[in-house]
């Protein structure tokens, strides 16, 4: 289906050309004084300096020329040029029955050239606990691959694992004095290594600190550490074997952790996925000229004549050919070309590393990593905070852990449905963790993703205002309703959404008709919060036609199945939306 605001535009625009004006002057927006009309058009405003009249005189032709126009209701010419617009009930009326003849798009057409699309999310560092630092990027990340998938491109979620570096060598050199003995660290051992892993995940995770404490205080430690960072990066067998187990350990948790969040992922790769690719990399970089040495280190010019700010060389390898980040983030490059060749790839990160993702695709593009049509995009979150308006902390001050967060949130939200409502404690506890999700995800979608926010739980949990729950309770509001309906009568033949009785009905099929463009916005700016805007805009509609109308009391049969209709309408456009945001809606709260 088009986008209703297409299809009024190319009307508008008509007008325009048959009365001798621009095609470009007839665009159509929705109105911003809402009080007086659904759309408007100030075009006449700008076409008035071209055609040297005064506004009125074009907007005057143009509402004469679209009157009696069967999509609009009224057509009216406002001093000084501007143009208002209102639909025709029964025009609305016919728009949404199109789209409810198509249940699961509800007419958002798929895109007609598919992409592939690569997003990197996630980031999280293997025998570390997940934090509330990994919040934004599993939740956005997760998001706009939904969108993209709903739209019709191949999406791929990558976790881009922190497997690689000192923190394994910190890892295995405490594993090595606690004890020694394990055939891991005898060099002349050759036989099988065990299928079980030397240590479970709460003894991993306690490890690491541990390590990484000692390093700071203790010289020997440290350079044991990077002997043996450089003795597994470099093949040593037994270190190898004990990364396959930390890397299985650490997963399996991680797994969980986001299973929880319903965060998933097509790929489990990481950092050391991208090492066979390093030496050929660098090597061509070498050979075609882009890389050269400055103070021992290997780095690519990526500086650009219209930089405003200094940006430094990418540098490839450091000065002891140690490999560093840049160096993992572009044959990470190296790889998904060779085994996806990806139209586009996302990086949901945090927008403090825009500078480093400058210098890292600046680099990937002058040294032919990517192809030229290839895009790279960086979609830079902002910081979570707390009520104080500092990064999010425990009480203690420490960065809480996610699992941690998301159980709090969940006790949260069960004490307030056992406060308030009499059902088991097991349909309790999962109704609240249903709910929860939403508080988490909405609160922190419903922002734009480049801004700073406040995780301020109390709000997000509530179940008025601009929040998840309100979402959910609509939505388990409309279901009720049609549920008392199926359990009284059936739907008459024939039955259908009828044009708009009221205000409260016309507003609400107005905003169900944003559906298609809103969609289609989300995917094109990568900005889950647009679909969050849309249903608290839809979820107000239906709740003031709610309040307004007596949907099972309604005497007429055809009318109040026309509002059954409508409700299955409105909550298959909720239910899509939240499905997209990573989220689903309970039987009943």
């Amino acid at each position: 289906m088009e986008q209703i605001l297409n299809l009024i535009s190319s009307q508008v625009v008509k007008a325009f050309q048959e009365n001798g004006y621009d095609e470009k002057y007839g665009k159509v927006t929705l109105s911003n004084r809402p009080d007086l009309c659904e759309y408007q058009c100030n075009g006449a405003m700008a076409a008035a300096k071209e055609y040297k009249c005064a506004p009125f005189m074009i907007s005057d032709k143009v509402a004469e020329y679209l009157k009696g126009n069967e999509m609009f209701e009224s057509v009216d010419s406002v001093k000084p040029g501007f143009l208002n617009l209102k639909l025709n009930p029964e025009y609305l009326a016919e728009y949404l029955r199109q789209m409810d003849a198509d249940p699961q798009r509800l007419g958002c057409n798929p895109c007609e050239h598919p992409k592939t699309i690569m997003i990197d999310y996630g980031g999280p560092n293997v025998a570390k606990p997940l934090h509330v630092g990994h919040l934004r990027s599993a939740i956005i990340g997760e998001s706009v691959k939904r969108i993209g998938k709903f739209m019709g491109h191949r999406m791929i979620g990558d976790v881009h694992l922190g497997d690689w570096g000192l923190q394994m060598g910190l890892i295995i050199t405490e594993l090595k004095e606690r004890n020694p003995k394990l055939v891991y660290f005898d060099e002349s051992y050759t036989g099988e290594y065990p299928k079980e892993a030397p240590f479970t995940i709460g003894e991993l995770e306690e490890i690491y600190p541990t390590a990484s404490g000692k390093s700071k205080e203790d010289e020997a430690y440290k350079e044991a550490a990077m002997q043996a960072t450089y003795e597994l990066q470099h093949g040593r067998k037994g270190y190898e074997a004990l990364l396959e187990h930390i890397l299985n350990v650490s997963v399996n948790d991680l797994k969980r952790n986001y299973k929880d969040l319903n965060v998933s992922f097509e790929l489990w790769k990481g950092e050391s996925d991208a090492q066979p690719f390093i030496p050929d990399m660098v090597q061509k970089m070498k050979d075609d000229g882009f890389a050269y040495l400055s103070e021992g280190a290997l780095v690519v010019d990526v500086k650009e004549d219209t930089d405003t700010k200094e940006v430094p060389p990418c540098m490839i390898l450091k000065s002891d050919g140690a490999s560093l980040y840049n160096t993992t983030d572009l044959a990470t490059i190296v790889w998904r070309m060779k085994d996806y060749d990806p139209d586009k790839i996302i990086y949901v990160v945090d927008k403090r590393q825009e500078l480093y993702f400058t210098q890292v695709f600046r680099c990937a593009r002058k040294t032919g990593l990517v192809k030229p049509q290839t895009e790279l995009e960086f979609l830079g979150f902002g910081t979570m905070n707390g009520k104080d308006g500092k990064p999010f902390k425990t009480r203690e001050g420490g960065v809480m852990r996610l699992e941690y967060l998301v159980s709090n949130i969940n006790e949260e939200m069960y004490q307030k449905i056992a406060d308030n409502h009499t059902v088991e404690e097991a349909e309790g506890r999962q109704t609240a963790k249903i709910v929860a999700l939403s508080a988490i995800k909405y609160g922190d979608l419903s922002n734009q993703a480049s801004k700073d926010y406040v995780f301020d739980v109390e709000r997000f949990t509530s179940f008025e205002g601009n929040t998840g729950p309100y979402i959910l309770y609509t939505i388990v509001r409309i279901k009720s309703i049609l549920k008392k309906y199926q359990a009284e009568k059936t739907l008459p033949k024939g039955a259908k959404i009828l044009a708009a009785h009221s205000d409260s009905e016309k507003a609400l099929m107005l905003e169900l008709s944003k559906f298609n463009g809103m969609m289609q916005a989300a995917f094109e700016e990568t900005a889950p919060h647009k679909v969050c805007a849309y249903i608290y805009d839809l979820a107000n509609a239906f709740n003031h036609f709610y309040h307004q109308t007596k949907i099972m009391a309604e005497q007429d049969e055809m009318v109040q199945a026309g509002y059954i209709r409508l409700l299955e309408l409105t909550k298959r456009a909720l239910e899509i939306c939240i499905d997209v945001l990573g989220f689903e809606a309970p039987e009943r709260m």
